[in-house]
């Protein structure tokens, strides 16, 4: 074989492997394709789920009537919740009263970083409880403020902004009642302040949380 067939055998060698890359990579396509089309319906309702099993846990279903999920209100307010972004408030209402809201404020300040809570409130004010969903914080340490590895969590039911007085809204070390750590004051520091900021913030914005929605506008058919 000359040099000139060969360089073509090597051509046609490249083109061969070329289109069979190209076969390979539109049937992966096509396949990662078909496998959401077929799944993502699935995946966003084991999503809702999920979501609706955590807020269950602070709001039972025999507090409220409507649809959880969806009677809804964005929140902002980098002060009191802890993010620029804004955030989901969700409403529970019982024969169209309003009965209490949950809501994922952040801790900033954790030890290891920011800390994420569920907290509900009642109408009244009242805390029917908070959960951290998700945190940084030190194994053995500061990770007993989950539900899983201590009760101190639970140290929030039925508190409100008076119970303790504002003052007293601070871990046992800076002068308050809640429990600290041993080894680990910082992180029950930012969640105490952030359950506090969190009530504050129900307090400014009560109406403004349970204003009900516009009814939808519908044109005109002509």
């Amino acid at each position: 074989m000359n040099d000139k067939s060969a360089h073509q055998e090597l051509l046609h060698s490249i083109k061969r492997m070329g289109w069979v890359l190209m076969i390979f990579a539109v049937c992966g396509t096509l396949l990662v394709s078909l496998s959401h089309l077929f799944t993502h319906e699935r995946i966003a309702e084991n999503a809702q789920a999920a979501l609706l099993n955590k807020l269950n846990r602070l709001l039972p279903d025999t507090l409220y009537d409507n649809d959880l999920l969806h009677d809804t209100v964005l929140i902002q307010d980098q002060n009191r919740l802890g993010s620029s972004e804004p955030l989901v408030a969700y409403r529970a209402r019982k024969q169209g009263q309003p009965m209490a809201i949950a809501f994922m404020p952040i801790a900033p300040d954790g030890y290891s970083g920011s800390i994420r809570l569920l907290v509900a409130i009642r109408y009244d004010g009242t805390l029917l409880g908070v959960r951290v969903i998700s945190h940084q914080e030190t194994p053995g340490l500061g990770d007993a403020i989950e539900e899983r590895r201590s009760d101190w969590i639970y140290s929030f039911n039925q508190r409100h902004l008076d119970n303790p007085t504002p003052a007293r809204w601070k871990v046992k070390r800076d002068g308050g009642v809640f429990d600290q750590f041993t080894g680990a004051t910082v992180t029950p520091r930012a969640v105490v302040r952030a359950v506090y900021n969190s009530l504050q913030f129900y307090k400014e914005n009560q109406q403004h949380l349970f204003t009900p929605p516009p009814p939808p506008v519908i044109k005109d058919a002509r």
